[in-house]
C-alpha cells in the first residue's frame, strides 16, 4: 500500500520543468512564429516516430519521480499499519515482480539455471556438480529442457498479440478524434491515415507506437516468467536496473539543462545588448571558466560533496536521499561547466539583433532596456536556445554514464546505465563472459541518444531561419 508522499529534490525540480514545458507549450501556441517550427516537427516522419519513443522514456521517468514510503502491515493485530523507512516509486510498485524477484548470482537471459555450476546436494546425501535451477526464472516449468523453447514462443506470441489489440484500439480511438474533424466521417479518416495523405503523418506515428507496445507487451509476458535480460553478480533482474536508469538519464539531460538555461540566456543576452565593460567581465568569467578541466571540477566538486555526506551521515533518512542529493550536486556541476557556449552563440546573436532597424528605433523612442531585450532580442533568439538545448541533451546522457564509469558519476547505490557499465567491466573479465548487463545498458542508452538526436535534428531544420528559408 501507498504511504506518505516522499518529494525528493530531484522530483521537485522534475515537475517544475515540466509545468515551464507546458506553459512553454501554452505561450507557443498563441504566437505564429513559434507554432509554424512546431508544426513542422510534426509534420515530419522522423519527428513524429522520434516523439513516440522519447514519450516512453518520459513516461517511465515521470512514474519514477513519484516517491512515497509504502505501509506495512504487520502481523500484530494491535500494531495495524505501520510506515517504512523505505523509499520506492510509483514504477517500483508497478513493477514490483521485477524488483523482488531476486536470485543468488549470475543468470543469462531467458535461462532456467544459474550461469555458474555449483556443489548440488541430492536427495540421497550425494553431491553432483551442475548448474542449480533459479528460483524464479522459468521455475512453472516441469522439465526445463523439454519444455523452455515451446513456453517462450507461446508467451511470444500472446505478447505480441496483446501489442496488435493495443495498437488497434488506440488506432480506433485516433481515427474517431479525427473523424470530429474531417467531413468524410470515421471511414474517411482512417482511410486518409493508413494511406499517409494526412497532414501529421499519424500513420508513422501508429507504427511506431505498434511496434513500440508490441515489444513492450512482449518484454512484459516474458519477464513475468523469466529474467529477460538476465541477472547481475547478486541476483538482481538486469532489465529492471535498465528500466530504472531511464530516470538517472532523463534527469542529468534535463536539469542540467534548467541549472544551464538561466545563468547562458541572462549573461549572453547582456553581454551583447550592452557590450562595453559588461560583456569584458562576462567574456573573461566564461574564458576563466572554460579554461579549467571540466572533468577535474567535477572530481574536486563530488568528493567535496562526499566528504560533508560523510560527516553529517544523520541529516539523510535514506540511501535514496542521498543518491538523490548527489545527482542534483552532479546536474548543478554539469550546468555550471556547460552554460558557456550557448552563452558565447546569444552573445553573438544579440550583437547582430541590437543594430537591426526595429531595434535601434526603440532606443531612439525611449523604450526602456528590459522591454527591448524582452519584446525583441529574446523572442528572436529562442531558436538557438531550442536547437542547443535538444543538440547538448543526448551530449549529457552519454556524459553521465562516462563520469559513472570513472566513480565521479552518480551515487553507486543508483541505478544508472553508467554504474551498469562500470559493474559491467568487471564482468566482462570472467570467464565464461557475462555480458547481457553492459548490452541491456547500451540497448537503452543507444535508442534513447539516437532517437534524441534525430529528433534534434529535426527541431534544428524547422527552427533554424537559415534552414527554414532555403527550403
Amino acid at each position: 500500500m501507498m504511504g506518505g508522499l516522499v518529494v525528493l529534490w530531484t522530483d521537485a525540480l522534475v515537475f517544475l520543468l515540466l509545468f515551464f514545458a507546458v506553459a512553454f507549450g501554452i505561450y507557443a501556441a498563441g504566437k505564429e512564429h513559434l507554432r509554424g517550427p512546431w508544426r513542422l516537427v510534426l509534420r515530419s516522419r522522423i519527428g513524429i516516430a522520434t516523439l513516440v519513443i522519447l514519450s516512453f522514456y518520459v513516461l517511465v521517468g515521470l512514474l519514477d519521480s513519484i516517491h512515497f514510503e509504502p505501509t506495512l502491515t504487520t502481523d500484530q493485530p494491535a500494531a495495524g499499519q505501520v510506515q517504512s523507512i523505505e523509499v520506492v516509486s510509483l514504477f517500483d510498485r508497478l513493477v514490483q515482480p521485477l524488483r523482488e524477484r531476486q536470485e543468488k548470482t549470475y543468470s543469462a537471459p531467458l535461462a532456467t539455471h544459474l550461469y555458474a555450476k555449483e556443489n548440488i546436494e541430492l536427495a540421497d546425501g550425494r553431491v553432483i556438480r551442475d548448474f542449480p535451477r533459479l528460483k524464479y526464472g522459468g521455475a512453472h516449468l516441469v522439465d526445463p529442457q523439454r519444455d523452455w523453447a515451446q513456453d517462450v514462443v507461446r508467451l511470444s506470441m500472446i505478447g505480441v498479440i496483446k501489442g496488435l489489440v493495443v495498437t488497434l484500439v488506440m488506432a480506433n480511438i485516433l481515427f474517431a478524434l479525427l473523424a470530429a474533424s474531417r467531413p468524410g466521417g470515421f471511414a474517411g479518416a482512417a482511410r486518409e491515415v493508413l494511406t499517409g495523405k494526412s497532414e501529421i503523418p499519424w500513420r508513422t506515428a501508429l507504427i511506431t507506437l505498434g511496434l513500440l507496445l508490441m515489444l513492450l507487451l512482449w518484454a512484459v509476458e516474458l519477464s513475468g516468467h523469466y529474467h529477460l535480460l538476465g541477472t547481475d553478480k547478486v541476483g538482481e533482474d538486469v532489465f529492471y536496473q535498465a528500466l530504472k536508469s531511464i530516470r538517472t538519464g532523463l534527469l542529468i539531460g534535463t536539469l542540467t539543462t534548467l541549472v544551464m538555461l538561466p545563468a547562458a540566456i541572462l549573461l549572453g543576452i547582456m553581454a551583447g545588448y550592452f557590450r562595453g565593460w559588461v560583456d569584458d567581465m562576462i567574456q573573461y568569467t566564461y574564458t576563466t571558466l572554460n579554461s579549467i578541466p571540466g572533468v577535474l571540477l567535477i572530481a574536486a566538486a563530488i568528493l567535496m560533496l562526499q566528504i560533508y555526506m560523510s560527516n553529517h551521515a544523520d541529516e539523510f533518512n535514506s540511501l535514496v536521499e542521498r543518491a538523490d542529493l548527489r545527482l542534483l550536486f552532479l546536474c548543478i556541476i554539469l550546468g555550471v561547466t556547460s552554460w558557456t557556449g550557448l552563452c558565447r552563440l546569444l552573445r553573438g546573436e544579440t550583437m547582430k539583433l541590437r543594430e537591426v532597424d526595429y531595434v535601434q528605433a526603440a532606443v531612439a523612442f525611449g523604450v526602456g532596456h528590459f522591454q527591448i531585450i524582452l519584446r525583441h532580442i529574446l523572442p528572436n533568439v529562442l531558436h538557438i536556445v531550442l536547437i542547443t538545448v535538444v543538440l547538448d541533451f543526448s551530449g549529457l546522457v552519454l556524459a553521465e554514464a562516462v563520469l559513472s564509469y570513472v566513480n565521479i558519476g552518480v551515487d553507486p547505490t543508483m541505478n544508472s546505465w553508467g554504474n551498469m557499465i562500470n559493474s559491467a567491466r568487471l564482468e566482462m573479465a570472467r570467464e565464461p563472459v557475462v555480458w547481457w548487463s553492459l548490452m541491456a545498458s547500451m540497448i537503452f542508452m543507444f535508442t534513447l541518444v539516437l532517437s534524441a538526436n534525430l529528433f534534434s535534428d529535426v527541431v534544428r531544420d524547422a527552427f533554424d531561419p537559415r534552414l527554414r528559408s532555403s527550403r
